[in-house]
């Protein structure tokens, strides 16, 4: 298991991040997290091996939330492990969706815009390779995705 402790600034405010999470166990519903990362226009992409290159959606950096561990600190690891990027700062929520997960269970997403110490190198860990995707094109992503990159945009 990655040992893993971090507490990057949260311009979010933590008293949001505290409400989603109560809000998450109210419901009953596991909690992950995504991640949008802009660089000069452009989103942080992630494509999985199962996929052709170009054929299949690319994917938002995230994690699952740990029990008893803080949205920003969920944020700062699911990064750093699947793109070796630290964050500096978790800016703003961009909204979630819920969906089934493989066993039926509800899973709630919750996606937040973040800051971090550099753009570069990014070391992928779970995922063959990733893509810094124009904001302003065709984004090759799931509905679900496409909506909160819409939101992230306004």
């Amino acid at each position: 298991m990655w040992d893993f402790e971090v507490s990057p600034k949260q311009s979010i405010g933590e008293s949001v991040l505290s409400e989603l999470q109560e809000r998450a166990e109210a419901d009953g519903v596991a909690l992950r997290v995504g991640v949008v990362l802009e660089r000069d226009g452009a989103v942080l992409l992630l494509d999985r091996d199962e996929h052709a290159a170009g054929r299949g959606p690319l994917y938002l950096p995230g994690t699952i939330v740990r029990a008893g561990e803080p949205l920003a600190a969920a944020v700062a690891r699911g990064m750093a492990e699947e793109t070796g990027l630290t964050v500096a700062d978790v800016v703003r929520h961009l909204g979630s969706f819920d969906y089934l997960d493989n066993a039926g269970k509800t899973v709630r997403r919750e996606h937040f815009a973040v800051d971090v110490a550099a753009a570069a190198p990014v070391r992928l860990s779970n995922y063959a390779a990733y893509r810094w995707v124009p904001l302003d094109g065709e984004l090759p992503v799931t509905k679900s995705i496409r909506e909160i990159l819409a939101h992230y945009r306004e």
